[in-house]
């Protein structure tokens, strides 16, 4: 891999969670969730795209601010996911399953902003 973002484990899940929620949206069969399926798949991708733009070798300040980004992008993630949950568009365990994946992603996001020292 050429880039050192490619090797971060966050920037791994952060990837995953993309094509999760990408496939997750196709699921949002309903009528009228076209926002909805576009808001999880921009909010999911976001997370990646500002990890990997957070590390061109800015300043630390800088490279947290793109990863502050990358976690509020998650964050809005699992609001849709509740909204999904609550208009019926996924089941409870699909929810719980996805919410935990967001929840280690959030938590490591975080660790990580917090080792990178000023």
């Amino acid at each position: 891999m050429a880039f050192k973002f490619e090797q971060l484990k966050v920037w791994q899940l952060a990837m995953d969670l993309g094509e999760e929620m990408d496939s997750l949206a196709e699921q949002f069969h309903k009528k009228g969730e076209f926002n909805l399926k576009q808001q999880i798949r921009r909010a999911a991708d976001s997370v990646a795209l500002n990890i990997s733009e957070g590390s061109t070798g800015l300043s630390n300040a800088e490279q947290k601010r793109f990863l502050r980004i990358a976690n509020r992008s998650a964050l809005e993630v699992v609001t849709c996911l509740h909204k999904a949950r609550r208009r019926n568009y996924i089941d409870e365990k699909t929810f719980l399953k996805q919410y935990n994946n967001c929840e280690i992603l959030v938590k490591m996001l975080q660790s990580f902003i917090l080792k990178i020292s000023d």
